[in-house]
């Protein structure tokens, strides 16, 4: 099973259209936003093109938390502060918005998979047994690369979508 892990998309409409496009037109069923939506309407049009099983975790800059909870329940899209704590595909996955003690949890061996967003810079590193996540940022608006990354969890095999 493959996984999208997407982060910082703070509103940029067309970026994240295209990747709920992407992401239903490979077939990818499973995804993770990691933070900084900012406005609730980001994900009326995630939902218009993306059908599958979205987790979203709050960012620094995520404002309206109500109303951006209340659209995420009228959409069938989780939320929640961090940390987020799934297993999928027999794979333990911690992600949070912040990077906080991301190299102590990846040295634990209790996960599989540590994701984090928030710095807006594309890093991916192998900590041990464990994979570490950060897709960069899907809107490109700091580093002028518009990133985000589908993560095999078979073989923790990746792939960078530049958009």
């Amino acid at each position: 099973m493959k996984l999208a892990i997407i982060s910082d998309t703070h509103d940029a409409k067309d970026i994240v259209i295209k990747i709920a496009q992407k992401l239903s037109d490979i077939g990818i069923s499973k995804a993770i936003h990691l933070g900084d939506i900012i406005a609730p309407f980001t994900i009326k049009f995630m939902r218009e093109y993306y059908k599958g099983d979205l987790w979203v975790i709050f960012g620094n800059n995520d404002g309206e938390r109500p109303f951006l909870m209340q659209t995420c329940e009228r959409f069938e899209v989780f939320i929640q502060a961090a940390p987020l704590i799934l297993n999928l595909e027999n794979r333990k996955i911690i992600a949070m918005h912040e990077p906080y003690a991301v190299e102590a949890i990846a040295k634990s061996g209790d996960f599989d998979v540590v994701l984090y967003g928030h710095t807006h810079e594309l890093k991916i590193e192998r900590i041990g047994n464990t994979i570490v996540v950060n897709p960069g940022e899907a809107c490109g608006y700091l580093t002028g690369r518009r990133t985000f990354v589908i993560l095999d969890l078979k073989d923790l095999s990746y792939e960078i979508i530049d958009l």
